[in-house]
This record gives structure tokens, sequence and C-alpha cells, in this order.
């Protein structure tokens, strides 16, 4: 343990800060779960619940990977490519359902 005082301040907020970010990357990745599974659930009974249920879903884990990159808990790159396999695994789920379909 640090004999400075404001070490110890420093190690206080560092603990203090991992905590904080440690919720938000568990929250993003629970989400980006929930997503993923309510465009499986979509993509075996394709109805408008079934949508409104991925669109939801969607926009929560878009808000939370948003303020995690607004408060520095995500690099701006990170919340991009995460954004990015959400909207690709809906739209690789709706070409398939367009095939099965003709």
């Amino acid at each position: 343990m640090a004999n400075i005082k404001s070490a110890v301040k420093r190690i206080q907020i560092a603990e203090r800060n991992r905590l904080r970010n440690k919720s938000y990357k568990s929250a993003v990745k629970t989400l980006m779960k929930k997503y993923f599974s309510a465009v499986e659930d979509y993509s075996s009974n394709p109805t408008d619940e079934a949508m409104q249920e991925v669109q939801q879903r969607m926009a929560e884990a878009y808000s939370k990977i948003d303020k995690a990159v607004k408060r520095g808990v995500l690099h701006r790159n990170t919340g991009a490519r995460k954004k990015s396999r959400l909207a690709r695994a809906l739209k690789k789920q709706q070409e398939q359902a367009v095939r099965a379909a003709s």
C-alpha cells in the first residue's frame, strides 16, 4: 500500500473507475446477448411482435454502447464495431428469410 496521500487517493479513484467500467462493459454484453436471442426468435417466427422486440433490444444496446463510448469506457472504434455486429446479425437473418420465402 502506498504511503503518499495522493497515491492512496489515486488508488481509490482507479478502483472506483474500474468498477464503473466493469458494470458498463457487463451491461453492454448482456444487452447484446439479449438482442442476438431476439433476432434468433424473429428468424424462427417472423411476426410483427418479434420485430418490435428486436428493434427495442437494438435501441437499448445502441444506447448503452453510445453511453459507454461517451464516458470513455469503450473506444470509439470498439463501439462502432459492436453496433455494426448488431446490425449485421439482423440483416443476415432478414436475407435468409427472404431466400426461404422465394
